[in-house]
């Protein structure tokens, strides 16, 4: 009537299973500097579909961001506007991602008068394949999200400059030098 010992000695490794399998995984990490940057696909806030072999023979600025319609994401989406015609002449598009929905961009773009393409990842895929969608912690609390990050890619479609966890001002004026550059 008493239990046996093989159930005891059976809920034991559950007990000292590691804590880390429990966390969502980090990502792998930004494509390095020098190879071919992932493939993507994905919908804008313009009704076209975006890939990145639709960008060949163009150099592209993908700038990933959180989230549509806060101080951070909006003052970089003005800045980017604000240079596009400077990054035209370069020869260069610039596209910023979130997973915010294809309507969502519509607002935050006509909101603001944006005129730099907004991609809508919101199954996260593209995301996943940049390494920026990764476990952020804020006042103690953790949850996946969005790494502000932006990548560089030229005309052949190889990733050229990186900037992880970006820091707003002057970003924008500082990815258009590096595109002028290349």
């Amino acid at each position: 009537m008493s239990k046996t010992p093989a159930k005891k000695s059976s809920a034991a490794p559950s007990r000292t299973a590691p804590k880390a399998a429990a966390k969502a995984p980090a990502g792998p990490g930004l494509p390095a500097e020098g190879k071919k940057a992932p493939a993507f696909s994905l919908p804008a806030d313009d009704g076209s579909k975006v890939s990145l072999k639709s960008l060949a023979g163009k150099k592209a600025v993908l700038y990933f961001y959180p989230k549509d319609n806060t101080p951070g994401c909006t003052t970089e989406g003005i800045a980017f506007s604000a240079l596009k015609k400077k990054f035209d002449a370069a020869s260069t598009v610039v596209l910023g991602i979130s997973k915010d929905s294809i309507e969502k961009h519509c607002k935050f773009r006509d909101k603001h008068n944006l005129s730099v393409r907004l991609l809508s990842d919101e199954e996260g895929k593209m995301l996943e394949a940049y390494g920026v969608w990764t476990e952020k912690s804020l006042y103690g609390r953790k949850f996946m999200g969005i790494v502000r990050s932006t990548v560089l890619i030229d005309e052949k479609g190889v990733v050229r400059k990186l900037w992880p966890k970006v820091k707003v001002n002057g970003h924008a004026e500082e990815v258009l030098a590096a595109a002028q550059a290349l």
